[in-house]
């Protein structure tokens, strides 16, 4: 019986939320192999890195009665697996009394101890069943690895969403009270243009408060309000907010002439440019140029932003992304943590390094809608 080895789960990675458990694929891919003949009986053992503990499943053929216990017990001490076999290789061991014949394949090696999948057969398993095993403990591994990212980034996607939640209330406190003195300007002072600037503070902190309740929604990926978006246009709106800082430092900002579309949160990604290119300005020479370029792929846009800054030094590269970590005088240290978690959320990634021609570059991966 032929079983198609490209499982839809694997595909998973641009779909997370479709992901099943460890346990359950793992169970999956033992029953597809006893279904072959002559496996009889599958075995694996990994390691869960959540629980920090390694886990065993075992399934039979149809017809297969249970191994007596003293077998089992004899495979969990692994006393028969005396040799280092290479990853991804089927290798036949010699187990005595046991009247049928043993494989095993091992795919990793944590925490002092192997992961392996390991099968009995009634006869020695033909070419392209061994290859078959193979296939599918590769599968496996992939799988494991999947998993283990989606995993990651769910815990900090949670964390985030937890310092986003404590950073707002205590930006929307400072607000109230600045917000509560300028109404109090606003009766106080008679003549213009005073009161007129009084009033323009008192409008900017109510519209700063309906934007801080927007990305509080929206901090929840479940709550992204998506659409077709273009890529120059939400950049050229972050570029004209910084139009003051950048004509006072004589910055010119570059971008490319061409342009792509991208299924994005509109509000959420343009924070996340704002941001970008705020850093970029602020630690970037006088006269000196800050450059935007993307590459367009089949399924996703790799986008960069380059300055000619003093760079970033080891630490920067290890901590820009972690909670109130900062060099900006006066930064809190969220802006770029926030950007991280609107690209997770957006199923995208983002990292930073030194540019060979000296400064800081920034890049963003963003999927592609199917069609555009």
């Amino acid at each position: 019986m032929a079983i198609d080895l490209s499982v839809q789960h694997v595909n998973a990675k641009s779909k997370t939320s479709q992901l099943i458990d460890l346990q359950s694929f793992c169970q999956e891919h033992l029953e597809q192999l006893t279904i072959q003949y002559p496996i009889c009986f599958a075995r694996i053992v990994y390691h869960d890195t959540f629980t920090k503990s390694h886990q065993e499943l075992i399934n039979y053929a149809q017809e297969q009665a249970p191994l007596p216990q003293n077998f089992i017990s004899y495979f969990r001490k692994e006393e028969w697996l005396t040799e280092y076999y290479e990853a991804f290789t089927l290798n036949r061991i010699s187990i005595d009394n046991l009247g049928l014949v043993c494989y095993v394949c091992p795919f990793g090696y944590r925490n002092q101890k192997p992961e392996y999948v390991q099968v009995l057969a009634r006869e020695h398993l033909s070419p392209s069943i061994q290859k078959y095993v193979i296939q599918s403990v590769l599968l496996l591994s992939k799988y494991f690895d999947i998993y283990s990212e989606w995993k990651q980034q769910r815990a900090e996607i949670q964390l985030l969403e937890h310092i986003i939640q404590r950073a707002t209330h205590q930006i929307r406190n400072s607000l109230g009270l600045i917000g509560l003195y300028a109404k109090n300007l606003c009766f106080e002072v008679q003549e213009n243009p005073g009161r007129e600037q009084a009033n323009i503070i008192s409008e900017s902190i109510q519209e700063l408060d309906a934007n801080l309740t927007e990305l509080i929604y929206c901090s929840h990926q479940e709550n992204l309000r998506a659409s077709l978006q273009d890529l120059r246009i939400l950049v050229e709106e972050s570029v004209r907010k910084l139009l003051p800082f950048t004509e006072q430092k004589k910055i010119r900002i570059l971008l490319p002439n061409t342009s792509t579309f991208l299924y994005v949160d509109r509000l959420q990604i343009k924070q996340v440019f704002d941001n970008l290119f705020s850093n970029a300005v602020h630690f970037s020479p006088e006269g000196g140029n800050i450059k935007m370029s993307w590459q367009v792929f089949h399924s996703e846009v790799i986008i960069k932003i380059s300055d000619q800054g003093s760079g970033l030094s080891q630490e920067d590269v290890q901590n820009i992304f972690t909670p109130f970590y900062s060099r900006r005088p006066g930064g809190n240290g969220l802006g770029l943590t926030i950007a991280k978690k609107i690209i997770l959320d957006h199923k995208g990634s983002i990292w930073a390094q030194n540019s060979p021609e000296g400064g800081a570059q920034f890049f963003v991966v963003l999927p592609r809608p199917k069609v555009v």
